[in-house]
């Protein structure tokens, strides 16, 4: 098929704001063309229904009094649909012009389901290498001359204009190859090269998304990266974080790591070193108590399990104050401590005949705080070393996650021959990282599920 056998509709509108599930349309204007020629028209101020902000009324020149007497999009749907739905819908930003208008259409029983193209990402391809691809400055550099700039006619027009001659120009076939099924090209954002989307593997990793400055806006994690990416970008949802997500992603970066597992365990990591703006927080695992050591003025060191105290490392995390309560009576029972000096006895008089006297004064702390520092060793052989071992990024290096003396210490991927019975080696093989509880039981639930991919290292 040529593209001159195809008709196109050229499609521009104006609305009182910039997403379509909250803001309305208060102009529209669409140009049949042949692939030769524009041979029909359309053009309509709306009534929006609401008022139009006063910065739109500036920009636009549209006032609340020009659309007052205007018709209803309900009242023009029926026409619109049947000028758009057996067309290819062609415009300069085009996912933002197809979510107002298949919103609305299907707010009014039209469902809209027609190929696009957009003249931002045609312009890139067939005339590389301008400063800028906005309507204003692109037409400027193409000598387009723009009448009724920021009215649905008049950027219509200039884009009619501006499709003719990347239909002129197409030696590359980038009309025709963009309607492909498959090419998923209409349906990227306006300012992400499609190499990018090509370069992306079909393997597991985390990917990252920039703003045109280069900042990190999104990062996600993927078992399929290719598939991944592309699904933010099979639906045009009329939300305004979806359309300003969409208008805010410049390129694309990639990390492959191997297994699943590697890849939810960078995705935490990178999130909370970066924070990215479209990241919603994640719905993280939190430990919410833990064993603390404090010193008393005394010179009696005394334990104590509490809620997590912000910026004071527990010497161990629990799910529930009753498993921390447990935990501490077991090292109270073993190694003969107070459990008034453990805040475990509220009130004011002393403990019961089982303690040696220490909160009494009865037991000096040196005697006292000796068994208290056994205790805390024994708390280092509770707590777990253990490695998981598994897939790496190609036949010749394995993946390795560490956790050590019950934190994360980090990861990275080893040689295929490397001892991993060697914990000091793997240490100085792998990245270390922050550890955070979620982190932790992302990996420790993943050892329940897949025993055999683990090696403990005992006594260490």
């Amino acid at each position: 098929m040529q593209s001159g056998e195809l008709l196109y509709a050229i499609v521009d509108i104006e609305t009182t704001g910039g997403y379509a599930s909250n803001y309305g349309i208060t102009e529209v204007a669409i140009f049949i063309h042949n692939g030769k020629e524009v041979i029909d028209s359309y053009e309509t101020l709306i009534n929006p229904g609401s008022s139009i902000p006063i910065h739109i009324q500036s920009l636009t020149g549209i006032s609340n009094e020009m659309v007052k007497n205007a018709p209803s999009f309900s009242e023009v749907a029926e026409n619109i649909y049947q000028l758009l739905h057996d067309k290819v819908f062609v415009a300069h930003n085009v996912n933002f012009d197809y979510s107002f208008l298949t919103h609305q259409l299907t707010t009014c029983g039209y469902q809209l389901q027609a190929p696009k193209l957009c003249t931002v990402r045609l312009a890139r391809k067939i005339f590389p290498g301008f400063s800028s691809y906005g309507l204003g400055k692109l037409c400027k550099q193409l000598d387009i001359t723009i009448e009724n700039r920021h009215r649905a006619g008049g950027d219509a027009n200039a884009t009619t204009i501006l499709f003719s001659k990347l239909i002129e120009n197409d030696n590359g076939n980038f009309i025709l190859q963009s309607l492909k099924k498959g090419s998923k090209e209409a349906s990227l954002p306006s300012n992400l090269p499609k190499e990018q989307i090509d370069q992306l593997p079909y393997t597991a990793g985390v990917y990252y998304f920039y703003d045109k400055k280069g900042a990190i806006i999104y990062i996600g994690k993927a078992v399929n990266l290719r598939k991944r990416v592309l699904s933010h970008f099979t639906n045009n949802k009329a939300t305004q974080q979806k359309q300003d997500f969409l208008r805010n992603i410049y390129s694309i970066s990639f990390t492959e790591c191997g297994t699943e597992l590697y890849a939810f365990v960078l995705e935490a990591l990178e999130i909370k070193k970066h924070w990215p703006k479209y990241n919603r927080s994640l719905k993280q695992f939190d430990q919410l108590f833990g064993l603390y050591l404090f010193d008393a003025q005394n010179g009696y060191k005394r334990l104590a399990v509490s809620k997590k105290i912000k910026h004071f490392k527990p010497l161990v995390t629990f799910n529930s104050l009753s498993d921390g309560y447990r935990f501490l009576y077991q090292l109270i029972d073993d190694y003969e401590l107070c459990p008034k000096l453990c805040f475990l006895h509220k009130n004011h008089e002393s403990c019961s005949t089982d303690c040696k006297g220490a909160c009494k004064g009865e037991e000096t702390a040196d005697t006292y705080n000796s068994r208290l520092d056994l205790a805390l060793e024994s708390i280092n052989n509770y707590l777990p070393s253990f490695a998981i071992i598994d897939e790496g990024r190609t036949s010749m290096e394995k993946s390795c996650l560490l956790i050590h003396r019950g934190e994360f210490y980090g990861m990275g991927f080893i040689e295929e021959e490397t001892n991993w019975n060697n914990l000091d080696l793997l240490k100085q093989s792998l990245t270390n990282y922050p550890s955070y509880d979620y982190v932790k039981n992302l990996i420790y639930q993943y050892t329940l599920t897949n025993p055999g991919k683990s090696i403990f290292f005992n006594g260490i």
